[in-house]
């Protein structure tokens, strides 16, 4: 377990190294110090100069920002979540003065006051200005910097849209301020909670006793996630929490699963178009993320309206895939075999002869659409 556990590490720090990780010193006017940031950029960064993307910054960044740069980039690459910026922070033995809190509001003081003043008035902004960003950023922490990215949720709005909380070392009072204060916020706000049977007692019981009021929240600006992992330690729960949170946080990002289409689609009573319009309206809205609609799920979706006969969903799939993608035969496959189940053979026909000498998608061949139009032809006499 030990050994596969090292062979994955390795594998996605190769992953990583295939993305640009770039080397910051940043001059703090806040800290009155220089800090060290590691910065890794998507793949292909330089080439996509239209494309934005979301921001993930990692504290601890002097053991966390490699397995947290990994994950984004392997889930990247297989979409599973958008490429993002991930912005790691060393901080090294400061950790403990970055994270200092008053004794009596148990709120950042001292160093911990200009810390969370640094992150939020100069590092982002920087970011910002320096690269392509999109409007929504994640913060990741383990123990006590897993603690200090709750007091970004206290700020109106919050700064960070989503939280991967990793056994957090929490603040006196704070297990019963977070419960209080999300209900409150009116923005999105993604959460994700974990620890494990052998995490550090004290850090498991806290953990469980926010996650109490936590799971009971009924809000619909409130994603929650929780993760316990079976004979996980301290340690080794970050590299079993890290990819889960990123599923969670990003599920609605995923092309449409099998599990999706069989659970989902084919028991919709609505219009399968609506569904898929929705989804990519959903990733715009919560991830500022203009996305064009993957060949994956326009077949998906075309595919469940055949089956419920949502011949109008059929036709609006196979019209937007064609605008979408006018060099690909799928939007006029669908459009062809709209036409055939509405009783107009002969538009079918045409539809499919027009898209011979297209490019063909997935099963969709050019024998495929001729061998359909050849058999209306013979049908109708045409």
């Amino acid at each position: 377990m030990k050994k596969t556990a090292i062979l994955l590490f390795c594998f996605l720090v190769s992953l990583s190294a295939s993305a640009q990780i770039l080397y910051e010193e940043f001059n703090s006017e806040k800290l009155q110090e220089t800090r060290k940031l590691k910065i890794q950029l998507p793949r292909n960064y330089d080439s996509n100069t239209e494309k934005v993307y979301p921001i993930v910054v990692v504290l601890d960044a002097d053991y966390l920002f490699e397995p947290v740069a990994g994950n984004v980039d392997y889930l990247s690459y297989w979409e599973d979540m958008p490429e993002s910026i991930v912005v790691g922070i060393m901080q090294g033995e400061k950790r403990y003065d970055d994270c200092n809190y008053d004794d009596t509001n148990f709120f950042p003081a001292d160093k911990g006051a200009a810390f969370f003043e640094f992150i939020g008035l100069e590092l982002l902004p920087f970011i910002d200005n320096n690269y392509r960003t999109a409007k929504f950023t994640i913060a990741v922490g383990h123990d006590f910097t897993a603690n200090f990215i709750n007091y970004y949720l206290f700020k109106d709005p919050p700064l960070f849209n989503g939280y991967i909380s990793l056994s957090p070392d929490l603040a006196p009072l704070l297990d019963e301020r977070i419960p209080q204060r999300i209900p409150e916020i009116e923005s999105e706000i993604f959460y994700y909670l974990a620890t494990g049977t052998d995490d550090i007692q004290s850090l498991m019981e806290v953990t469980k006793l926010l996650n109490a009021p936590l799971q009971n929240i009924d809000s619909e600006n409130f994603e929650y996630y929780y993760d316990n992992f079976d004979g996980a330690t301290h340690y080794s729960l970050v590299s079993r929490g890290i990819p889960n949170a990123l599923e969670k946080i990003f599920s609605v990002y995923r092309p449409i699963s099998k599990k999706e289409y069989s659970d989902v689609l084919l028991k919709m009573e609505s219009p399968v178009d609506e569904y898929l319009k929705e989804k990519y309206n959903t990733i715009e809205n919560l991830f500022a993320l203009t996305n064009p609609i993957r060949i994956n799920d326009f077949i998906a979706t075309a595919t469940a309206a055949e089956k419920l006969k949502q011949w109008e969903s059929l036709r609006e799939i196979g019209t937007m895939a064609k605008k979408q993608y006018p060099d690909m035969n799928m939007g006029d496959y669908f459009l062809g075999r709209y036409y055939e189940e509405i009783g107009e053979p002969k538009k079918a026909m045409r539809t499919f002869q027009g898209a011979f000498d297209k490019e063909e998608t997935d099963f969709i061949t050019v024998d495929m659409l001729l061998d359909r139009a050849d058999k209306i032809k013979a049908d109708f006499g045409y």
